[in-house]
């Protein structure tokens, strides 16, 4: 990546909505080379999708929470039980005190313990810690 790569790139993350024009006149290209490097940064995978930003209170989802999992077996081989758990929206295998991280939003912290019952119901899982957010002072796109 060179650095009109990396500029489409942050102007990108800032809004993915702008025009080709937009995006080309901010790092001197015109529209046409801009969609082909935005294409071509697609096709190496350093661009893996283009999403709307969506305020979750907005849309009934308030409650953040950071899971911590606790498991007596590894839980690597465990992608799909995660995934079918549609509140949480990250899911990381780390190391640590615990095998797992999760992060979960619901609308209410009576949904959360739900989520929670739900986690323990995956096999090898042996305990949760976690972390419910009062505020969230910011959250930045990946630095380039």
């Amino acid at each position: 990546m060179d650095d009109i790569d990396r500029a489409l790139v942050v102007r990108l993350q800032q809004d993915a909505g702008q025009s080709y024009a937009t995006l080309g006149a901010a790092v001197g290209l015109s529209a046409g080379a801009t969609h082909e490097r935005v294409r071509k940064l697609r096709e190496r995978g350093v661009i893996r999708r283009t999403t709307v930003e969506v305020d979750p209170a907005a849309v009934g989802s308030g409650v953040l929470a950071y899971v911590m999992v606790d498991s007596n077996a590894w839980m690597g081989d465990s992608k799909a039980a995660f995934e079918a758990i549609a509140e949480i929206q990250e899911a990381h295998i780390i190391a640590g005190s615990a095998s797992a991280l999760v992060k979960v939003r619901t609308a209410t912290t009576g949904q959360l313990q739900d989520v929670l019952r739900r986690l323990y119901a995956i096999d090898g899982v042996s305990g949760t810690h976690a972390t419910v957010v009062l505020e969230t002072f910011f959250e930045r796109p990946l630095p380039l």
